[in-house]
C-alpha cells in the first residue's frame, strides 16, 4: 500500500526546471554541461525552455558571444571555479542588463544575497541580479528505476594511494584500505570534501522534494562519510521531522567491486548501445546515433557531422520511452524483438506497406523496415523517437566491438576459473603473449585499453592476495609489455591521452608511459585490497567445484540479498549512521536490551546510491532481486554516472580526474 503512495522521481525531475522556465521568456538561457545533460533526459529537452519563450539555448563555458539584455545561467554545482570563470566572461561583455543565476548551490564565503552583488559587479552600473538556490536538484532520470546525478560525474571512492597523492591525511593505522569507520571527511582532499558535500546538498533537496524520511546505511568508507554528513546535515535533520514517506539509503563505494564496473556481464541492448556508439558532445551518458540511413545524403564519411546525430533520451515520446525501458531490462534477444515490434506497429499506422517477417530478427530486416519511413516526411516526424532508438540498435549490432563483446565475456569466464585454480603471477604470465603492439594486432586481438579493463576485473576479483618476488617480477614483465604496446601507438587513443597526460605520440617518451602504468599497477595493487576490511562481503570470486564453474558474485547482489533476507539478521558489513541521538541511543541499548536496531529492509522505498558510478546490468539486477525477494517495495538506483567498461577505465586512472576547482 505504501508503495503505492510513493513518491513520483520523474516529476521531481521536471519541476526541478520550473525556476528557469519562469525566468526564460525573451532571457538567452546557458547551461553547463552537467545542467544541459538533466535538461536532455529529464527537464523536456531544450524546446521545453524555447517553448517557454527563451530567445536561445548556449553552453558554458562556450564561445562568447553577444547575449541579449536578459540572461539566465542555470549551474549544476556551487558558482565557483570554472563556472564562476564562465558567468564572468558572458556578463563582461557588457550586453546583459538583467540575469538570474539557478544554482545548486551557494558559493563558498556567501550566500543568496553576497551572490546576488557579485553578479552585479561583474555586471557593471546598473545590471539586475537575482539568485535561485535550486531545489530540487537538476537530476537526469535514465530509467524508471534509475537517476544520475550528473554534476558529480567525476566522484569515485578513493584508493589509498590516491588520496595521498592528493594531498589526503593518511588514515590512523595505515593499512591499505582501512576499516569503515576510518575515512572521516576531515581526512579527505579538498575537492573530494566539495564533492561530498555538494553530494548530501542534492540529496537533501531531493528528499525534500519526494518528501522522504530516510535511514541511512553505508558499504564503504567513503560512504560512511556520506551517511554521517547526511545525518548530521541541519537541512536535512528538519527535513525528516515532518516528511511523511520513509525509505532506506544505502550508499554503497564503487571501489568495493570494479569487477562489476568493467566487466562484460550480463546480455544486454542498452549496455552494449552504450559501451560501443560514440558520445553524444558535451555529454557522460548518451550517444551519438548516426541518422545518415533516414536522409537521401551518398557520404563515405561515417561520422557524417553534416546531419545532426540522434540519441538514446526521448522524454516526449512516450513509445520511445517504453522501448528505451524494454532495452535496459530486458535480455538482448528479447529487447530487439521488441524494437521490431514498435517499429511495425509504428509502420501500420502509417499505412506503410510493411510485412512482418517472424524467427530471428537481424540489423538487416531492421534497416530495412526504417527505409520505409525515409520519404514519408509526415511519418518520420510522428515516430522520429522510436527511429532512433532503433537504429541505435542496428548500429550497435553491426559494429565491430559487438562481436569483441562475446570475447570479453568469454575470456573474463576464463579468468574466474584460472582465478581459482592458480595463483596471481601465473595468471599474469598467461597474459603476457597476449599484449601485442599496434603493427601486431589482428581486429580480433586486445588493445591497450582492453588489457586495463582486464586487469582491473583480475585484481577486483581476486581480492587481496600475497605480495612477494614472483609477483613483482610478473607485474614487471607485464608493465614492459603494456609500456612498449603504448609508445608503438602511432596516435593515442582519447583515453590513453587522458592515461598518460600526452596528446600526441610525439609528447608521449617512454618515462611518461612507464610512470602511468607505475601508477597504474599501485591502483591495482589498491583495488586488489579494497574489501579486506570487510567481514560479510570480502569476496566476489565463487571458486567453484567439480559440479559448478566458478562465478563472479557481484558485491552489489550480495549486499541487496542482505537487505531482503526475511530473516532479518543484524548487517555486518551494511552499517547504520545514526541521524540523532535517539537512534544512537536506540543502537547502543540493542547491544544488551531486546531493541530492534534499524534494518535497510524496514521501509517501503529502497535507495541505492552507488558512490562512483553503477552499469545498467547492476541497476537490472537490483530491480529484479528487490521484484523477486521483496515484492511491494519500491526500488531506486542512484549514482553519479552510468560506467561502461571503458568510462570506468577513465574515471579510475585519467589524470585530470575530480580536478581541484578553487574559487575566482
Amino acid at each position: 500500500m505504501a508503495a503505492a503512495a510513493a513518491p513520483d522521481v520523474r516529476a521531481a525531475c521536471r519541476q526541478a526546471w520550473e525556476p528557469v522556465l519562469a525566468r526564460a521568456p525573451r532571457a538567452v538561457v546557458f547551461l553547463d554541461a552537467a545542467a544541459a545533460e538533466a535538461l536532455h533526459w529529464g527537464g523536456g529537452g531544450a524546446g521545453r525552455l524555447l517553448a517557454a519563450g527563451a530567445l536561445a539555448v548556449r553552453a558554458l563555458p562556450g564561445a562568447a558571444a553577444a547575449a541579449a539584455a536578459r540572461a539566465v545561467f542555470v549551474v549544476s554545482g556551487a558558482l565557483r571555479g570554472r563556472a564562476a570563470a564562465a558567468v564572468r566572461g558572458v556578463l563582461g561583455l557588457g550586453a546583459v542588463r538583467h540575469c538570474a543565476l539557478v544554482a545548486a548551490g551557494e558559493a563558498e564565503g556567501g550566500g543568496r544575497a553576497e551572490l546576488e552583488e557579485t553578479l552585479r559587479r561583474w555586471m557593471g552600473e546598473g545590471g539586475h541580479a537575482e539568485v535561485v538556490l535550486q531545489a530540487p536538484p537538476l537530476l537526469a532520470p535514465v530509467s524508471a528505476e534509475l537517476c544520475l546525478v550528473p554534476g558529480l560525474a567525476p566522484l569515485l571512492p578513493p584508493l589509498p594511494r590516491q588520496r595521498d597523492r592528493r594531498g589526503g591525511s593518511p588514515r590512523p593505522g595505515g593499512g591499505p584500505g582501512g576499516g569503515p569507520g576510518e575515512l572521516g571527511l576531515a581526512a579527505l582532499p579538498a575537492e573530494l570534501r566539495a564533492a561530498v558535500h555538494a553530494l548530501v546538498g542534492s540529496l537533501d533537496a531531493l528528499f525534500a522534494a519526494l518528501g522522504l524520511r530516510e535511514e541511512s546505511f553505508a558499504v564503504g568508507s567513503l560512504s560512511r562519510a556520506v551517511a554521517a554528513e547526511l545525518a548530521s546535515y541541519a537541512p536535512a535533520r528538519n527535513r525528516r521531522r515532518a516528511a511523511p514517506h520513509r525509505a532506506s539509503v544505502v550508499f554503497v563505494d564503487r571501489t568495493l567491486d570494479l569487477a562489476g564496473a568493467v566487466g562484460h556481464h550480463g546480455d544486454n541492448l542498452a549496455e552494449k548501445i552504450l559501451s560501443v556508439l560514440p558520445k553524444l558532445p558535451g555529454h557522460k551518458t548518451d550517444v551519438m546515433v548516426n541518422m545518415v540511413e533516414l536522409t537521401a545524403l551518398q557520404t563515405p564519411d561515417e561520422a557524417c557531422s553534416v546531419i545532426a546525430p540522434g540519441c538514446l533520451a526521448q522524454p516526449n515520446d512516450p513509445a520511445a520511452k517504453a522501448l528505451w525501458e524494454s532495452f535496459m531490462n530486458l535480455k538482448q534477444k528479447e529487447a530487439v524483438m521488441e524494437a521490431r515490434r514498435h517499429l511495425v506497429e509504428a509502420a501500420s499506422r502509417e499505412n506503410l506497406p510493411i510485412k512482418m517477417g517472424m524467427g530471428r530478427v537481424t540489423p538487416e530486416q531492421l534497416s530495412s523496415y526504417i527505409q520505409l519511413f525515409k520519404n514519408n516526411f509526415k511519418a518520420l516526424e510522428n515516430h522520429c523517437g522510436l527511429l532512433q532508438l532503433v537504429l541505435a540498435t542496428v548500429q550497435t549490432l553491426k559494429h565491430p566491438q559487438n562481436s569483441k563483446w562475446d570475447n570479453f565475456l568469454a575470456f573474463e569466464r576464463l579468468l574466474l576459473q584460472t582465478i581459482g585454480e592458480s595463483e596471481m603471477p601465473s595468471v599474469l604470465k598467461q597474459l603476457l603473449p597476449m599484449i601485442k603492439s599496434y603493427n601486431e594486432r589482428t581486429q580480433d586481438d586486445y588493445t591497450c585499453e582492453d588489457f586495463l579493463v582486464l586487469l582491473v576485473y583480475m585484481y577486483s576479483v581476486v581480492g587481496e592476495m600475497k605480495g612477494g618476488k614472483e609477483l613483482d617480477e610478473a607485474e614487471e614483465e607485464v608493465k614492459k609489455a603494456l609500456v612498449k604496446a603504448i609508445c608503438d601507438e602511432p596516435e593515442p587513443s582519447p583515453l590513453l591521452q587522458k592515461i598518460t597526460g600526452c596528446d600526441s605520440s610525439l609528447n608521449l617518451a617512454p618515462q611518461k608511459a612507464t610512470d602511468a602504468v607505475d601508477n597504474i599497477f599501485e591502483s591495482l595493487r589498491d583495488i586488489a585490497g579494497a574489501r579486506m576490511h570487510m567481514k560479510q562481503f570480502n569476496s566476489i570470486h565463487n571458486p567453484g567445484s567439480n559440479t559448478h564453474q566458478a562465478s563472479y558474485k557481484p558485491l552489489l547482489k550480495q549486499v541487496v540479498e542482505e537487505i531482503c533476507n526475511s530473516d532479518r539478521p543484524d548487517p555486518v558489513d551494511i552499517e547504520h549512521v545514526s541521524s540523532g541521538l535517539t537512534d544512537l541511543l536506540k543502537t547502543g541499548f540493542s547491544m544488551f536490551m531486546k531493541v530492534n536496531r534499524p534494518h535497510p529492509g524496514d521501509h517501503p522505498l529502497l535507495i541505492i546510491y552507488m558512490i562512483g558510478g553503477v552499469t545498467v546490468s547492476e541497476v537490472k539486477m537490483v530491480k529484479d532481486l528487490v521484484a523477486t525477494r521483496k515484492p511491494g517495495t519500491q526500488v531506486l538506483v542512484l549514482s553519479s554516472a552510468l560506467l561502461t567498461p571503458l568510462s570506468a577505465i577513465e574515471l579510475l586512472f585519467a589524470t585530470d580526474h575530480l580536478q581541484s576547482d578553487t574559487d575566482i
